[in-house]
């Protein structure tokens, strides 16, 4: 690969530079840029063609990566700085309890605040402190088509703002709950970063204890939600629409739930990521007639 030798400093101001190869990948190292170069154009030198990283899948959230499942290998690692080149590598095995902390080990730098953009959508988030999901893009975006302007919104579960920001920019008027002191500490800085302070009233505290009246649409984002599915139905009346997630076949527990209230409901399943084996992280939206 014939490339140009350039300081990282001067990586962004290249990239729009007409000799640039945009079908290539930068290589990084240490304070330089190895820049790919097209033919026709002078070039500093060659190096070889990397070989494409094959190690765990990993999520990257500005210069900060995150693995989950098993820990990589040593040689696993080191492929994996080569061919991201980031500051800090981070192995997240679980999320703990009720404010979802993650048991996370530092593999490599050290661990601080990333602001990185998914979906039209700024985020900041210590991932060592916080969890986040790029699996849930997909819901993030199914859940803006269904939302319509002006609806009542409770996101009981808010997080750092995973599903509220989506649901305000779709026109919604989001009442966010959340319980993580930290958590919430980045909901506001969210909130604030993507101009959304007219559309969403954040709430520090247990959102069976924050829910007021109520509402359109109730969005229960945790893997526990079905055990908090009688405190939401306390705030909901026919039409309200709630989305409710789990692990595994959650269904039965729901549907009897929903009987158990007196409820006449259509119910329908949604899988948002592959969790664990045979396991689906899955939406149920139910909507109560």
């Amino acid at each position: 690969m014939r490339i140009r030798k350039i300081s990282k400093r001067s990586l962004a101001n290249s990239a729009s530079e007409p000799w640039v190869d945009p079908t290539r990948r930068v290589y990084c190292e240490g304070a330089y840029a190895f820049v790919p170069v097209k033919e026709g154009w002078p070039a500093d030198g060659e190096i070889p063609n990397r070989r494409p990283y094959d190690g765990p899948g990993y999520q990257r959230m500005g210069d900060t990566l995150l693995l989950h499942g098993a820990a990589p290998t040593e040689e696993q690692l080191a492929a994996l700085i080569a061919w991201e080149d980031p500051s800090c590598v981070l192995h997240a095995a679980a999320h703990e309890g009720v404010m979802r902390k993650p048991k996370t080990a530092v593999l490599y730098g050290e661990p601080h605040e990333v602001t990185f953009r998914e979906a039209g959508i700024i985020y900041t988030l210590d991932p060592s402190q916080v969890m986040f999901s790029q699996g849930n893009r997909g819901e993030k975006l199914r859940l803006r088509s269904l939302i319509k302007p002006g609806e009542r919104i409770a996101d009981m579960f808010a997080g750092i703002g995973y599903f509220t920001l989506s649901a305000a920019l779709s026109g919604g008027n989001i009442h966010a709950a959340e319980i993580n002191p930290v958590s919430f500490a980045y909901l506001l800085k969210n909130i604030q970063a993507n101009g959304l302070e007219e559309k969403i009233t954040p709430e520090l505290g247990d959102c069976r204890e924050k829910l007021t009246g109520v509402y359109d649409r109730i969005l229960m984002g945790h893997f526990d939600a079905p055990e908090f599915l009688k405190h939401a139905l306390e705030h909901a009346e026919t039409g309200t629409v709630l989305h409710i997630h789990g692990v595994g076949d959650r269904k039965n527990a729901i549907e009897g739930s929903l009987e158990g209230a007196g409820y006449r409901y259509i119910i329908s399943e949604h899988k948002v990521k592959k969790y664990a084996g045979r396991l689906w992280h899955s939406v149920w939206d139910v909507k109560l007639l």
